[in-house]
């Protein structure tokens, strides 16, 4: 038992899963484009990407997932897998977002359509190489690596691979205003590691569920030991609480 977890903290916890997992939290999430597509197969790309890209400033990365929905034409899956995005992302060193040039996107996107034309889809390459959440997290990375796309995806799970995470999070969790659960028969969702996003160690620092910012595994596994004493069915539901305190708390402040 987590001795920094109390009652009163952990019922705190819960009432702010309830305040923020609704369905007015995908307004300014990019869990929001999964929705804006049809079919399972194009939510699982548009969710994958979408993450890939969820970084930095919303104001900023909005706009790209946005172009790959535009380019798509919501058909993220197709565009992806029948290589059509080489007509909508030229294979050079100008910038695409950020520290990614449209070459590390082409580098990503082709390794992704190899996947998708080997196994179908990622569910079943995660299916057919891991069974827990941390299993799925090294499976993801290490496909990428070994494809030479780990610019974007991390390459190990030395990090907390916050974006690997909070894919995982969309895909298994059910019943959820804002997660999808396509992958709910495959991982069970008390296995998901919690996504170390700046808002969530902030928060857990905070109110002394952890005593390092480093954003490290070992740290998003403490992090969700300490959840699931708080939710021993649904650890990452603590994503929720911790999350949206932070951004109302940034709010305040700006």
């Amino acid at each position: 038992m987590n001795p920094n977890i109390d009652k009163q903290l952990a019922s705190r916890i819960r009432q702010l899963a309830d305040k923020y997992e609704t369905a007015d939290f995908l307004a300014a999430d990019p869990s929001s484009f999964m929705h804006k597509v049809a079919g399972a197969d194009n939510q699982e790309a548009m969710a994958f990407i979408a993450s890939c890209l969820s970084y930095g400033s919303r104001k900023q990365f909005f706009p790209k997932i946005q172009f790959v929905l535009d380019a798509s034409g919501g058909e993220v899956d197709r565009w992806v897998r029948s290589d059509e995005w080489q007509n909508d992302i030229a294979d050079t060193a100008e910038c695409f977002y950020r520290l990614y040039t449209r070459h590390d996107m082409c580098c990503l996107l082709a390794a992704y359509s190899r996947m998708l034309n080997r196994y179908g889809s990622m569910k079943a390459y995660v299916a057919s190489h891991a069974t827990t959440g941390i299993e799925a997290v090294e499976a993801i990375c290490r496909y990428f690596a070994e494809q030479g796309a780990s610019k974007i995806v991390p390459k190990n799970t030395t990090s907390a691979c916050k974006r690997v995470c909070m894919f995982l999070r969309w895909m298994v969790r059910s019943e959820s205003p804002v997660d999808l659960g396509l992958w709910a028969d495959i991982i069970d969702r008390r296995s998901l590691i919690m996504p170390l996003d700046t808002h969530v160690v902030q928060e857990s620092v905070r109110m002394g569920l952890l005593n390092s910012r480093t954003a490290s595994m070992s740290t998003a596994r403490r992090l969700t030991d300490a959840m699931l004493e708080i939710f021993p069915d649904d650890p990452t539901r603590g994503d929720f609480a911790l999350f949206g305190l932070g951004v109302d708390e940034e709010k305040e402040q700006q």
